[in-house]
């Protein structure tokens, strides 16, 4: 499936490295970014067509200024764009995709299969079938159920160690896209692809991801700390500063509670740093209250971050492997080089063994 995925996106290179479409984070700079060092980058919708109108002129000004230019079809633009369903408006969204034709389009958190399969339709239908259908799932059941009534080109099997929102009820993706991939062969769909998303944040997590049965990995945590990432400084020298991933992040709805963030669909949550709202919650502090101490220090702007700190800031479990902050086309080619030589190294080691 490999190989399928670099036929529809030219410029590609294996494997696919993707930036997740991370709301206010994963605009026009970062997208292009990526596409041009040959991974895939995704724009975020958002909830305002109008700014995603202006940002996705931005990436097609971007795009132009490229050389070499990225390789793709004519008339499609090599990056994506992505949605989260739920807080999104259906005509204005498809008007925006049949104007710039993205190369991808990522839907999630629908409240229902039959939403992706209605946003499915659309959009093949606005774009002339040229633009690819990725959803994002987090199980076995989930993602059959999806593939039958969406028929999506690409499923982002999102496993439990990955910031930001997910189901708060998943597998990793070290048993979710192998238990994935047989389901889809054995119930013959097997022209889906899958990508890994969850924890991965390197070479060695993406050569792993390979051997799992996915055909690219899905980064955000690691994107975060890319010079193109819309994101204050204090964010960034938290990722940094923060080790032992799956101790310092946590899962909670709290986080979408604090931020008044209450549409996801039920059964969502996020995950992000362990902090001062996390903790008073935990020791029984009233929401109300927490809301607006967390408002106090928004407010005031950047902060360090920290155990001391209230504002919320998502990142997955890979946290911990983060150590610098680099243009995401380094981040790519990195990803990319590592992998090789990690699959490389473990085949030979295993030769030298029999």
């Amino acid at each position: 499936m490999g190989s399928s995925l670099q036929l529809i996106y030219p410029w590609i290179r294996s494997p696919l490295v993707v930036c997740s479409p991370m709301l206010r984070i994963s605009q026009p700079a970062l997208a292009v970014a990526v596409s041009h060092a040959g991974g895939l980058g995704f724009v975020a919708g958002g909830y305002d067509a109008d700014e995603l109108t202006l940002n996705m002129e931005n990436a097609v000004d971007l795009l132009k200024g490229l050389n070499p230019p990225v390789p793709s079809q004519t008339g499609v633009l090599p990056i994506g764009i992505g949605f989260v369903l739920w807080g999104c408006d259906l005509e204005r969204s498809v008007h925006v995709i049949q104007q710039f034709v993205p190369a991808a389009v990522w839907l999630f958190a629908a409240s229902s299969n039959d939403q992706y399969a209605l946003w499915a339709s659309r959009i093949r239908d606005a774009t002339q079938r040229r633009t690819q259908i990725w959803v994002q799932v987090a199980g076995v059941k989930e993602g059959l159920e999806v593939v039958r009534v969406a028929q999506p080109d690409v499923l982002v099997a999102q496993g439990n160690d990955a910031g930001g929102h997910g189901m708060k009820r998943s597998a990793s993706v070290i048993s979710l896209v192998p238990e994935l991939r047989d389901s889809l062969d054995a119930q013959g769909f097997n022209h889906t692809a899958v990508l890994a998303a969850g924890g991965i944040v390197d070479g060695r997590g993406a050569a792993a991801a390979l051997v799992l049965g996915a055909d690219g990995v899905v980064m955000g945590t690691r994107f975060l700390a890319s010079r193109e990432a819309v994101v204050v400084k204090g964010y960034q020298q938290e990722l940094l500063r923060a080790e032992d991933g799956g101790v310092c992040t946590v899962r909670s709805k709290l986080f979408d509670r604090v931020k008044e963030t209450n549409g996801w669909p039920e059964g969502y949550n996020g995950r992000a740093f362990v902090n001062r709202t996390f903790l008073d919650a935990k020791n029984g502090m009233p929401d109300k209250q927490n809301i607006s101490l967390h408002k106090q220090e928004v407010s005031q702007g950047d902060t360090d971050g920290g155990l001391k700190a209230r504002t919320i800031r998502y990142a997955g479990t890979g946290v911990g492997l983060i150590h610098d902050v680099v243009p995401a086309a380094e981040i790519v080619a990195r990803v990319t080089a590592e992998a090789e030589n990690s699959l490389g190294e473990t085949i030979n080691n295993l030769k030298a063994g029999n």
